[in-house]
């Protein structure tokens, strides 16, 4: 039987990503409200309910009202928004994050789809927390660049659009400064941190692409562990996953830069670990497209676990 997708909000920047990957797939079939239709509560309520699974691609208090629409015990919901990240219930959608994570997604009828930023946050400070490399209240920065693609249409707008009234004109520029950025309860819970972290978000000039980085001092740590060490840490945490991968440890060393759009048009993320053991500082770097393993191609992955296929 061809399982049926409705993706609630497909006209957005991530709903059309998804929509692209699953256009053409001979396994799935997608479900199409026209425009007047997607305004149209009753309509909505149908899909969601009639759909072997419905991806939420919405604003947090819309995909709120979506996932209460659901009647339908059968019905399955993947929510690619913030609503649901630490609710109770949920199951958190990132395939990789301990072992038995994937066959959780694929048991639920409810998943929450990770943030961009946080995505990469969670992978790379998981395993360390977890592990007691990095102690649970440890106080941890986190320092990261996206493209503007992550803000959504509106910001996609100022960003191309010449004739913008509050067009942005910078290459690049930082923001959160707030410091209570909406990935921060997420990346904090996930995490396992007894403290949130300090996270400083910004945007370049280009549409997607993403890099993460967390800075530590080594030798703060318990046992003072090596560059080695967090790498061996990592490579045994994703040992077998498809789409988190380690940068070439041999390699890093030599790196000289690192670009956030290498891996643009991928669903994969790739883990770094750049140490200098004489100073013992470390920089660990996640690379994703913030569309991909951030956003579209993680819901796609879930999806595949909900419905049991490829």
């Amino acid at each position: 039987m061809t399982a049926t997708i409705f993706i609630d909000g497909e006209a957005g920047t991530t709903g059309l990503q998804i929509r692209e990957r699953l256009e053409g797939r001979s396994d799935i079939e997608l479900l199409h409200l026209n425009d007047s239709q997607r305004k149209d509560a009753s309509a909505r309520r149908d899909a969601l309910n009639g759909a072997h699974l419905s991806i939420l691609c919405l604003p947090d208090d819309a995909a709120r009202e979506a996932a209460a629409m659901v009647e339908n015990p059968k019905a399955k919901l993947v929510d690619a928004s913030t609503a649901h990240r630490i609710a109770d219930g949920w199951v958190y959608g990132f395939p990789e994050f301990e072992a038995g994570q994937a066959k959780l997604i694929a048991d639920a009828n409810r998943v929450s789809n990770p943030g961009c930023y946080a995505c990469a946050s969670v992978a790379i400070l998981h395993p360390l927390v977890a592990s007691g490399m990095v102690p649970d209240d440890y106080p941890v920065t986190i320092n990261a660049v996206s493209g503007y693609s992550g803000g959504g249409k509106s910001l996609i707008a100022q960003m191309e659009d010449d004739g913008a009234a509050d067009k942005i004109d910078s290459a690049f520029f930082i923001y959160g400064l707030g410091l209570s950025h909406k990935h921060v309860p997420e990346i904090q819970r996930r995490s396992g941190l007894r403290h949130p972290p300090v996270f400083m978000p910004s945007v370049g000039r280009f549409a997607q692409g993403m890099i993460v980085q967390l800075p530590l001092q080594l030798w703060s740590l318990p046992g003072k562990p090596s560059g080695a060490d967090i790498h061996d840490r990592f490579a045994a945490h994703y040992d077998s996953s498809a789409t988190v991968k380690m940068g070439d440890a041999a390699a890093a060393g030599s790196v000289g830069r690192l670009d956030p759009e290498a891996l643009n048009g991928t669903d994969d993320m790739e883990i770094y670990v750049f140490a200098n053991d004489e100073t013992g500082q470390c920089v660990i770097a996640a690379l994703l497209d913030n569309l991909g393993k951030g956003a579209a191609g993680q819901a796609v992955q879930n999806m595949n676990l909900m419905l049991g296929l490829s």
